[in-house]
Parts: C-alpha cells; structure tokens; sequence
C-alpha cells in the first residue's frame, strides 16, 4: 500500500522557518523523484520544489535562496526546508512521488497535504 505523509505544517510568523517531511512507504522511494508541491484555495497547485534520484534540485523563483528540498533514501523521506517565510507562503502543501520508467507509463502519488500559515 502506497503512502506519502507530510508532517511539520502550523503557524509561524513572517521571517520564521518550518521543515516539512514527508514520509513514504509502499513503493522504492530511491527510483522517484520526490517534489513539494502548494496550493491556495481557488489557485491552481503549483510545483515548489523538485529532487531528482541522484539529488538534483529544482525550485521555483519565489522560493530560491529561501527553501531547501533534501532526501534520505534510507529514511525514505524528503523534506523541505523553509526559511525566511512570507505571507505569500502560505498554502496547503503537498508531497509528490514521481516515476516515469517508461515513455507511456507513469506512477504519480500524492500526500494528504499539509497546512503552513504565515502569519503575524
């Protein structure tokens, strides 16, 4: 049974730091690329940051210098490091598996989300 479960969300105020997790279970963790992905209500979701199997990184421009994607295969966990946090953070985040083996056939799975308010 695959599972994603993001854990570390909650309430910090502007210029605070959180670190997500997202745990993995049911599928070999170190064959995917994991990402972070956010969403506001109403918005689509919108990809944050992304690693790759040999630990290459992606971010989006709002978030480079500020969040840091890393993974520990024997863990089978990613995280994203957030600092230096602002208002416009704030958002539903979700965690992502990602497994393209084959041009015609993929493997997507996704967290249940996790909340991270920026607020004063």
């Amino acid at each position: 049974q695959v599972q994603l479960v993001e854990s570390g969300g909650g309430l910090v105020q502007p210029g605070g730091s959180l670190r997500l997790s997202c745990a993995a279970s049911g599928f070999t963790f170190s064959n995917y690329v994991m990402s972070w992905y956010r969403q506001i209500p109403g918005k689509e979701r919108e990809l944050v940051a992304a690693i790759t199997t040999g630990s290459s990184t992606n971010y989006i421009d709002s978030v480079k210098g500020r969040f840091t994607i890393f993974r520990d295969n024997a863990k089978n966990t990613v995280y994203l490091q957030m600092n230096s946090l602002k208002p416009e953070d704030t958002a539903v985040y979700y965690c992502n598996a990602h497994f393209n083996p084959l041009r015609d056939l993929k493997y997507d799975y996704w967290g249940q989300g996790t909340q991270v308010t920026v607020s004063s």
